[in-house]
């Protein structure tokens, strides 16, 4: 992973404000440094880790141990496997630079791994700043095609990392939902349909909602596996979930 656009990252960064380019600065570098890590597995987990310093300047929960350890001292030796879709990784984590506010650079910077979570074939989280995606600790999901459309609302952040497909929800407000302790959700729409998030969903990406049901317009697209892709509008998440009624 030596290309020349590696260069341009620092002046990248350089372009932040000075009180949000330190820690995006210290995260962008831990995932360079990542780049002597043969697997590609422990790379992502590596490039994981090397988000703590933004996940400690919002408060958030740290990510695992393990990640952090890889992060700070990523381990050498092999010949770097995928060096391509590490490439593309980081190419997009870089310009992630442009994004206001570290949360939203923090989504930025996971859902930039999209494409070696494809690679390895796992799931797509969706972006994943509350908790930190846990691959050392848990194991990986079963191999998920990517399958939901661009978003029909911002989807700037998404675009082109997926197939396009017909929804079978659009623009549909919701009529009430309900959140458990853990934030998942069980939404129920303006015409009578019930849906609700997936657990292996909610580890990713609870719901953090608080708006009034009738404000929030819901799209939903179909996945795989007999689920689907849920967007809401105004928002830049896209959730995984199933009918229930």
């Amino acid at each position: 992973m030596r290309h020349i656009w590696w260069l341009l990252v620092p002046a990248m960064l350089c372009l932040a404000a000075p009180a949000q380019a330190r820690p995006r600065d210290d995260a962008l570098s831990g995932a360079i440094r990542c780049g002597i890590v043969a697997d590609s597995r422990q790379w992502l987990d590596c490039y994981y880790g090397a988000a703590q310093p933004v996940r400690a300047a919002l408060g958030l929960p740290s990510a695992l141990a393990a990640q952090i350890k890889l992060a700070a001292s990523p381990p050498s030796g092999g010949q770097p496997r995928d060096e391509a879709v590490r490439d593309d990784v980081v190419a997009a984590a870089a310009g992630c630079a442009r994004v206001t506010g570290d949360r939203a650079w923090l989504d930025c910077y996971y859902a930039a791994a999209m494409p070696m979570r494809a690679q390895l074939g796992l799931s797509a989280p969706q972006a994943a700043a509350r908790p930190a995606p846990q691959l050392a600790s848990v194991p990986p999901p079963p191999a998920t095609p990517a399958g939901p459309p661009p978003m029909p609302r911002n989807s700037g952040l998404f675009s082109g990392l997926f197939h396009s497909a017909k929804p079978v929800v659009r623009d549909m407000p919701m009529q009430s939902f309900v959140l458990n302790d853990k934030g998942a959700f069980t939404i129920t729409l303006e015409d009578g349909e019930v849906w609700e998030q997936l657990e292996e969903d909610e580890i990713y990406h609870p719901a953090r909602w608080h708006r009034s049901a009738s404000e929030m317009q819901v799209t939903i697209s179909p996945a795989s596996m007999h689920t689907f892709f849920m967007t809401v509008s105004d928002e830049n998440y896209m959730y995984k979930v199933r009918r229930i009624h």
